[in-house]
């Protein structure tokens, strides 16, 4: 861990509506996958810090959940409270938009941004505009919507344009907060948990309500070659159940064989994984559950 007192250091956070490219944003900056994705809003729920660090620099960005106000309920104002805590504190900020889109989910976040804070404007998906004075007079509009500091186009699943942002976001002076290998605050359990949850929403889309729950019940490294895992994933209701187990269990399976691949280059070793679904009536509405996404 460096410690010079010519070192820089601190937070980013990564703010925007839901889809925007928040979460592959910050993947594709730190160079690891921690922060995971999928089409359905808002599949974000927890505030998770990616370390990058480079040379005298440490970045600590913070991906949030996508601000929205469409669905309201004790979790999305959990959720969204925690997008606008984010906001405090924190030295830097990234406001996502997609390239050629804006719309009032847009607006609402712009309305959150700090008026006297380090804001840059982040355009993704840039590639997907063909016509370049289109995407010129698209960023014209968008950045004339705020005092940005600085204004990047880039496309993060692609991984161009992340060295000029880099390049623009200033840090304060102080010593490394991580060590220098360090790519995120989380667990590796809680790494895990959440590839199952991603493979979820990827394979189930909006059959599944956002409240469903994934327990890591054993994480076993007794064998140097073979991790041993065990997973319970909770749903309210039974008739869920039978949309994640699919025909003679197929989409389980299927979910089960992907989170598994995606573990194993997560923590480089074979991986035996084994998931189970249980159905607990009103457990989303238990204080222990909300608990998570307080911030």
């Amino acid at each position: 861990m460096l410690e010079n007192i010519n070192t820089q250091c601190g937070f980013v956070a990564i703010v925007g509506r839901p889809n925007v490219g928040k979460s592959t944003l910050m993947n594709h900056l730190i160079g690891q996958k921690i922060s995971i994705t999928s089409r359905k809003p808002q599949t974000t729920q927890h505030k998770i810090n990616g370390v990058l660090s480079s040379g005298d620099k440490q970045f600590i960005f913070v991906d949030t959940p996508g601000f929205q106000k469409r669905y309201l309920n004790k979790m999305n104002d959990l959720l969204n409270l925690a997008v606008v805590n984010s906001l405090s504190n924190v030295d830097a900020v990234l406001y996502v938009v997609e390239a050629g889109l804006f719309n009032p989910g847009d607006e609402a976040v712009i309305e959150l941004l700090p008026k006297d804070g380090n804001v840059i404007l982040v355009v993704n998906k840039q590639d997907k505009m063909k016509d370049k004075e289109e995407l010129a007079r698209y960023i014209y509009t968008i950045s004339g919507k705020f005092p940005f500091k600085h204004v990047v186009g880039l496309s993060a699943k692609h991984h161009t344009g992340l060295e000029e942002l880099l390049a623009k976001i200033k840090l304060p002076q102080g010593p490394f907060l991580y060590p220098d290998d360090q790519l995120t605050d989380k667990n590796t359990k809680f790494l895990v948990s959440e590839i199952i949850r991603e493979k979820l929403f990827r394979h189930l889309g909006e059959e599944l309500p956002y409240s469903i729950a994934v327990i890591i019940d054993e994480f076993s490294t007794k064998e140097p070659q073979l991790t041993r895992i065990s997973a319970t994933i909770l749903v309210d209701k039974v008739n869920q159940k039978g949309i994640v187990i699919g025909k003679n269990g197929e989409k389980l399976k299927q979910i089960s064989t992907e989170a598994r691949l995606d573990i194993e280059q997560l923590i480089s070793n074979k991986v035996f994984l084994q998931v189970w679904v249980k159905v607990k009536t009103g457990f989303a509405d238990e204080a222990k559950f909300l608990k998570q996404f307080e911030s």
